[in-house]
């Protein structure tokens, strides 16, 4: 569990919430007066903590089991990742750019044709015109196909049906086979790695999808301590300039391109809840195999525009 850099009222508070503690007992383990707590909640961010208090929650959060830290690095990040964002606002909004593809019913996003500067050398690439689905192939869309197709299921799927639990986070144990028998069932494909980076960076060559900063909180990466998917549309502030959710971790993204590390490989895209922020740069590369599956390995499609 990554620790806390800076223990506010607010992190305070979550770490409450996380323990389902109340605020009595509470300040009980922290050891401090019960009326410290109500005040803490109220102030928020507005008070850092004492020493004294900053130590005894670190000491708290270090000894506490892994479903508390997890439940708490879940809340630690949840504002950061949903944050009023009005770039993401914008681009949701904005009805006549978003299209809801006639087969699968998944909600898509143009990408205009032109150049955008690719890899971590920024050269230019022409690409033409597409469309690339707004979000990763959910567990629900993936059941449809399963539904329509009697394809095998996802071995993560209890009895071969879709959990309700996981209906909105992102398909995983999927191989690219999986993934390109979606694709065509649904007349669509998986993007090309170039596609997908543009779709993620924007044509002007930023490092994540929302600028140049390396914000982990942005993104389901190992740093946020969550170690497991979430839901697609959760990190709003991390969307790309087209308006694409999940670009930089959550899960990695198979691409259609071949890797250049041996046969019958394919290249993926994004990194995932498994992987250090280092990983989620979208310029980078990695590649498996096409029988390759895994629990943090999912896809998205693009179509024509």
């Amino acid at each position: 569990m990554t620790g806390v850099t800076r223990w506010t009222g607010r992190e305070a508070e979550l770490l409450r919430q996380a323990m389902r503690k109340k605020g009595k007992d509470f300040a009980e383990l922290v050891g401090v007066n019960p009326r410290q707590v109500p005040r803490w909640k109220r102030r928020g961010e507005t008070i850092e903590l004492e020493l004294g208090n900053q130590a005894a929650l670190d000491t708290l959060l270090a000894q506490a089991d892994l479903a508390v830290q997890q439940r708490f690095a879940a809340l630690l990040t949840e504002r950061a990742a949903a944050e009023h964002d009005e770039r993401a606002e914008e681009l949701l909004r904005a009805d006549s750019r978003t299209r809801r593809h006639s087969v699968d019913g998944k909600l898509m996003v143009p990408v205009e044709e032109g150049i955008y500067l690719s890899g971590p050398d920024k050269r230019s690439v022409w690409l033409e015109p597409y469309l690339i689905d707004v979000y990763p192939t959910t567990n629900e869309d993936y059941a449809r196909f399963v539904l329509a197709t009697g394809y095998r299921p996802p071995q993560h799927w209890p009895g071969g049906r879709c959990p309700v639990t996981l209906v909105t986070h992102p398909v995983v144990w999927v191989t690219w086979r999986d993934a390109a028998a979606y694709a065509r069932w649904a007349g669509k494909a998986l993007p090309s790695a170039r596609q997908w980076e543009k779709a993620a960076r924007g044509p002007r060559g930023r490092i994540y999808p929302w600028g140049n900063e390396p914000t982990a909180a942005k993104a389901n990466v190992a740093e946020t301590g969550i170690d497991a998917t979430t839901p697609v549309f959760r990190y709003q502030s991390g969307v790309s300039p087209y308006g694409a959710f999940d670009m930089c971790g959550n899960v990695w993204e198979w691409c259609s391109t071949p890797g250049t590390d041996g046969p019958d490989r394919y290249q993926l895209k994004g990194s995932a809840f498994s992987s250090p922020f280092q990983r989620a740069a979208p310029a980078l590369e990695n590649a498996a195999n096409s029988t390759m599956k895994d629990n943090d390995t999912g896809f998205r499609c693009i179509a024509a525009e």
